[in-house]
């Protein structure tokens, strides 16, 4: 049996109906037994999965909530409230393959009501309290996987109660990506009042990447120089003797001649050339070797050996000013107490327990695909904030362009009243709790999401209403958000269609098919300098290509929720068996049919969906 078929046959137990805990522990055990290596867990059913088995997330906007900068430029930063579940379904859709950096800090599942499952605390006593938490991560990281670039990386913080089966998860979900390190991160100083007299005073950080992705710091770069005779190819200089001796390397003993000076510099015999005769003759020939006396400024007693910049670089590549980095943080990354300073910094009392420091968010950040700083960024256990406060810090240190996406549910008001507080008094500026008034970061934008639902079967009503809510989702899918209310001189109308323009890329939103035949006219007479993306409703994935012939060359199309679906099938749990009572589909499909357009203007349509 291979690991696909153990797979499905866990579920299929899982899912079997009759079977009492002990019943179903046992069949499971069964497997557990014949299985050589991994991790065989018993996968409990979470409420918010079975959910999406009816029905489909969809984002929506809450408009008052918006941050929006006076800077055009300014990135725009994205926070959903809601089951993280949920939020990376949609994800899937807006952003597969698109995220370059995850950081996570998911409960640790101590048993101190740090971890809730289906609305209830698990606590040490649970005998399913591991089954469940690793149910819960694989779901989520199974989504996550899809969404990283391939160049992406993820980290995840983690504590010893749940690091070693995190480790195994991860290296099943993940197994085509690489594992890269564990990193530890000290959170605390030793403690006196523990058990056995040994302070546990480390966390742990695994890290997972894509094959593309670099880590690095920035190092001092080589002293190049520029010279008349080489005037747009900057070069340095490198030794040219090796520690070997002439009995070593016999064949680079030799005495070099300056051909120009007839000057000898004979080879040590216990530091001969690092090259032979040959390749001195070769390399001279190719201005790769500089005598004493070529240049005033270079204060050299011997022959060296010379290397052009743009060598180095193609060597390099991304590589290139950048140095590896250890595993080993040290202490200057911050431990929880800074965490806590942080915070009580910006609401001037401790708003949330536990918090990572700002400073070891950010050197995350830093050292990740550090010759890219217009990156997206994505944290779906949020907690305060702080992936985003980490980033947009970064970006004023370096000028960059990076995007942060936060998710987190609203347990306890959290999201409302620290995730996006904090992150708005970060934008806006705030009064520390010195009295000290600390300016905002005003170039950025921040909007503001909650998760929603739409019934999975796929009535027209469905269809149709999936598109309507979609909206939101495909601003974000093209991060394009200035709406306009006129397109081409015809004015917009929500329930019809919508356009929006940014004077970069436009997208054109149609929810009515029978508004095409009018908006291809408009598009055919406009000047356009890249194609329109157009998304259109369709009961099929067909996107009404015949419709837009004559404009083929200007639009981008998409049929919609046909795109969706897509996604959503590819991730979702399988839906179960519903019946669309006919009438009401019919109903749903010829909705206003006779009363509709007239040229458009005089269309009479509601905004409700």
């Amino acid at each position: 049996m291979n690991s696909n078929d153990r797979a499905n046959l866990i579920k299929r137990i899982n899912t079997l109906e009759g079977l009492t805990d002990k019943e179903r522990s046992a069949l499971l055990g069964l497997l557990r037994e014949n299985k050589t290596y991994g991790l065989v867990w018993e996968d409990k059913p979470e409420v918010v999965e079975e959910r999406l088995r009816d029905e489909l997330p969809i984002l929506t906007e809450v408009p008052e909530r918006a941050i929006i900068s006076e800077d055009k430029d300014a990135p725009n930063h994205i926070l959903i409230e809601g089951d993280n579940l949920e939020a990376l379904a949609t994800l899937a859709y807006t952003h597969e393959g698109k995220i370059d950096i995850i950081y996570i800090d998911p409960p640790y599942n101590t048993g101190n009501k740090d971890f809730i499952y289906n609305d209830s605390y698990v606590d040490k006593e649970d005998s399913y309290r591991h089954s469940k938490w690793l149910s819960f991560m694989s779901r989520r990281l199974k989504i996550a996987k899809k969404l990283l670039s391939d160049r992406g990386v993820i980290f995840i913080s983690i504590d010893d109660n749940e690091q070693a089966q995190l480790k195994m998860l991860c290296d099943e979900i993940l197994h085509n990506i690489d594992f890269v390190a564990t990193i530890p991160w000290r959170k605390r100083t030793a403690k006196s009042d523990v058990p056995h007299y040994l302070s546990q005073d480390y966390e742990w950080i695994l890290c997972f990447a894509n094959k593309n992705f670099l880590a690095g710091l920035q190092k001092e770069t080589r002293k190049y120089y520029t010279s008349s005779d080489f005037p747009n190819r900057p070069w340095r200089i490198h030794d040219l003797t090796k520690q070997t001796t002439a009995l070593e390397r016999p064949n680079s003993f030799f005495t070099i001649i300056n051909p120009i000076t007839k000057e000898e510099f004979p080879a040590n015999p216990n530091r001969t050339w690092a090259i032979t005769e040959e390749t001195f003759k070769r390399y001279y020939k190719e201005n790769r070797i500089v005598f004493p006396g070529d240049y005033d400024f270079l204060k050299i007693s011997k022959p060296v050996l010379r290397y052009w910049k743009e060598d180095d670089i193609a060597k390099s590549g991304d590589r290139f000013g950048y140095t590896s980095v250890s595993s080993y943080m040290g202490d200057s990354v911050g431990m929880t107490q800074d965490g806590t300073k942080d915070i009580t910094n910006i609401f001037s009392e401790k708003a949330f327990g536990y918090p990572k420091p700002l400073s070891l968010i950010k050197y995350l950040l830093n050292i990740s695909l550090p010759h890219l700083n217009s990156i997206t960024i994505l944290d779906f256990f949020a907690g305060s904030g702080t992936t985003l406060h980490a980033t947009m810090q970064l970006n004023v240190e370096d000028g960059g362009h990076r995007q942060c996406i936060l998710v987190t549910n609203n347990e306890n008001n959290i999201c409302e009243e620290v995730t996006y507080e904090r992150n708005r008094r970060v934008i806006q500026g705030y009064t520390n709790s010195k009295g000290e008034e600390v300016a905002g970061l005003t170039k950025n934008n921040l909007r503001y999401y909650r998760t929603g639902f739409v019934g999975r079967s796929r009535s027209m009503q469905n269809m149709r209403k999936l598109v309507n809510l979609a909206t939101d989702m495909l601003c974000i899918k093209e991060n394009l958000y200035t709406e306009q209310n006129t397109f081409g001189g015809q004015k917009t109308y929500k329930g019809v269609f919508r356009y929006f323009d940014d004077g970069k890329k436009q997208m054109l939103i149609i929810y009515r098919e029978e508004a095409i035949d009018e908006l291809v006219d408009i598009i055919y007479d406009m000047d356009i300098s890249q194609p329109i993306k157009v998304y259109v409703f369709s009961p099929s994935e067909d996107p009404w290509e015949g419709s837009f012939d004559d404009v083929s060359d200007k639009v981008e199309l998409c049929a919609l929720p046909q795109a969706i679906y897509n996604t959503y099938r590819r991730i979702l749990p399988k839906k179960k068996d519903a019946v669309v009572f006919p009438e009401e589909d019919v109903l749903a499909t010829t909705e206003k049919k006779e009363e509709q357009f007239n040229g458009m203007l005089n269309f009479e349509y509601n905004e409700e969906v």
